[in-house]
């Protein structure tokens, strides 16, 4: 599968270094975040590279929940669990938790159709900054520290009609935010297309930290920085 640059594995037991993570972030998923770069001492595995990694193990289920439970770092062992129980939780070697999946329905392990599904939902993914959350910043006047930006993966599921898929395109029907104090709750709601048909829906949930008040000036710097390090 694609995926094989962007991870090592050995005894059952995976782990992404920082460039791999990075390369994958850029590569596939077009999002220049600074903490997914291999020398940030914030560095991340993407959350989308875990969700990939999932589907690669396990394949895809008509309904499947990803919940996001820590930051993995560069080079952490991760496990894995071979089991055809409906919730599986990928932890560390220390039993750390870090994802847990929970899935529903028929499966289907073909690589092709799941390859599709993860180029087409990591790239709508990689896409939040700066155009779904900057527009739903400026809506409620509020925005992520500029200095310090987070902004966290918190979870994500989907619901597929049919698994066989050729062609999925992952589209926003729409967006949303609630603020609480210096915190924001989002939720992206897609759609799943494929070939001009309907063929499932999902979300994804980020939280936005340390959030101050709008400021358009700031925010526009913020941009053209973020869109800088594109080149």
């Amino acid at each position: 599968m694609f995926l094989q640059s962007f991870y090592t594995e050995s005894d059952n037991q995976f782990s992404v270094s920082g460039e791999q993570g990075s390369q994958f972030a850029k590569q596939i998923c077009n999002d220049y975040n600074p903490i997914h770069d291999p020398d940030s001492k914030r560095f991340c595995v993407p959350g989308d590279l875990l969700f990939a990694l999932s589907l690669n193990n396990y394949g895809l289920s008509e309904k499947m929940n990803f919940d996001f439970s820590g930051l993995v770092g560069a080079d952490k062992l991760l496990v894995f669990p071979t089991s055809d129980s409906s919730e599986l939780v990928i932890k560390d070697e220390r039993e750390k938790a870090y994802l847990t999946l929970i899935r529903e329905g028929d499966n289907n392990s073909n690589p092709k159709a799941i390859e599709h599904l993860v180029r087409s939902y990591v790239a709508f993914s990689g896409h939040s900054f700066p155009y779904i959350l900057v527009p739903l910043m400026e809506q409620h006047q509020v925005m992520i520290n500029n200095n310090r930006p987070l902004v966290m993966y918190q979870s994500m599921s989907l619901n597929l009609d049919q698994l066989e898929l050729e062609k999925p395109e992952v589209k926003l029907i729409n967006a949303d935010m609630q603020v609480e104090g210096k915190r924001g709750n989002v939720t992206l709601h897609f759609a799943i297309n494929d070939g001009g048909k309907a063929v499932g829906r999902g979300e994804k949930k980020l939280v936005l930290s340390g959030l101050r008040e709008f400021d358009p000036q700031v925010m526009d710097q913020l941009i053209k920085e973020y869109e800088a390090r594109k080149v």
